[in-house]
């Protein structure tokens, strides 16, 4: 047991993806009789990404964790874990579809987890754990999910969809996670989608609200827990269903800082929201794509920098947790984010409209146009209620 507490857990690698489209939020907005600022400003979002029906919950994970993982990590990869609020089956996993796709070993364990936006911080606790007791193994955790409320609805500016893969190891090459966190659970309806609903229904100021208020329950926690205080952590990450709500957050810990203080964080979470801008709403993956953007996009952060993280995830849980960054923690990362996202194709309001109606239901045989869409894995459409998944 001491070896394992000594021992360095966390993410060896990330890996992000999302899909060829996007929609221009000012043009969204005027299409919509709003002030552009509503949704630049105001929301904090520039792009939205658009998601095609041949691209779903499984093939977004799928071609997140393509792009990072090599034979040598798939061969030790035992555990993998999908959190996901857009799952296609109320039985099987959307892990064992991935881990099909992706070609990993059978003798594995896959699982989905559900829990709003928060579930990807709670695979990648059980990831930890898992990694404490079979330290020769990796476990693949993904966060995937597409962000539905619906067109012409009060949510519609905070839609998107991608992937987060995170691959957990020991002595990881990006960041090792800490032993304390502070969480807390709460009943609460500020966001929920009915199992007969493919979009989501929420209460957006109650749920904003909600936010901030297990932010600083589990963020005050914490610094009781550790002694620790605002200046031990080098940049505070938030979950962000746009990017407006994290920064409010950030406001709140930022109460009464020197000014001088308070330019370093608020200048690092602009380098942590870069590419949320420009996608809008992972649900489970956001706070984790807000960290690949930190790390890609930071000119400060050193190894031994502590990270504090907020996830939260509606109806409603909250958890505040840290890592360390570790030595060349830079030479890691694949720097392929900038260059996906400014490949993307730009489509009408009117495309994004009939984009986001063309949805695949399981109710009758269906086959997909893949041609145009570009990803390695793709679905293909239905036939007797089977997903029909394509490696290209």
């Amino acid at each position: 047991m001491r070896g394992a507490m000594k021992m360095k857990i966390g993410i060896d690698k990330i890996g992000f993806f999302t899909p060829h489209l996007y929609v221009d939020m000012a043009k969204l907005a005027q299409a919509r009789n709003e002030d552009p600022n509503k949704y630049l400003i105001g929301i904090g979002q520039n792009k939205m990404a658009v998601i095609p029906p041949t691209q779903d919950a499984v093939t977004l994970a799928a071609n997140a964790a393509a792009k990072v993982l090599t034979v040598e990590d798939k061969e030790a990869i035992d555990l993998v874990i999908v959190a996901t609020e857009s799952g296609v089956d109320n039985s099987k996993s959307t892990a064992a579809y991935v881990s099909e796709l992706l070609g990993l070993s059978h003798e594995i364990r896959t699982i989905e987890l559900k829990q709003a936006c928060y579930a990807a911080t709670a695979g990648l606790q059980l990831a930890k754990g898992h990694i404490a007791l079979a330290p020769d193994k990796k476990a693949l955790v993904i966060g995937s999910d597409i962000a539905r409320y619906g067109l012409k609805t009060p949510g519609e500016p905070t839609q998107g969809g991608g992937a987060v893969a995170m691959l957990v190891s020991k002595d990881p090459k990006l960041v090792t996670l800490e032993a304390e966190s502070a969480y807390y659970a709460k009943d609460v309806m500020d966001f929920w989608r009915p199992l007969s609903q493919t979009e989501a229904k929420v209460d957006g100021k109650f749920s904003a609200n909600i936010y901030l208020e297990f932010f600083e329950k589990v963020y005050q926690d914490y610094l009781a827990k550790t002694g620790l205080k605002l200046t031990d952590f080098s940049a505070l990450l938030f979950h962000l269903p746009y990017t407006k709500q994290g920064l409010k957050g950030l406001r709140k810990a930022l109460e009464g800082v020197d000014p001088t203080v308070a330019s370093h964080y608020y200048n690092e979470f602009e380098a942590s929201r870069k590419y949320n801008m420009a996608t809008g709403n992972l649900y489970t993956g956001s706070l984790y794509l807000s960290l690949l953007s930190l790390l890609e996009n930071t000119d400060t952060l050193k190894a031994g920098d502590r990270l504090g993280l907020f996830s939260y995830g509606s109806g409603a849980q909250g958890e505040f947790f840290s890592g360390r960054l570790q030595p060349n923690y830079k030479e890691a990362l694949t720097y392929q984010t900038s260059e996906m996202l400014e490949m993307r194709a730009e489509v009408s309001v009117a495309e994004y409209e009939q984009i986001f109606s063309a949805i695949l239901t399981d109710d009758h045989d269906r086959k997909l146009d893949i041609s145009k869409d570009p990803a390695q894995f793709v679905l293909a459409g239905i036939k007797d209620f089977k997903r029909q998944y394509l490696k290209k």
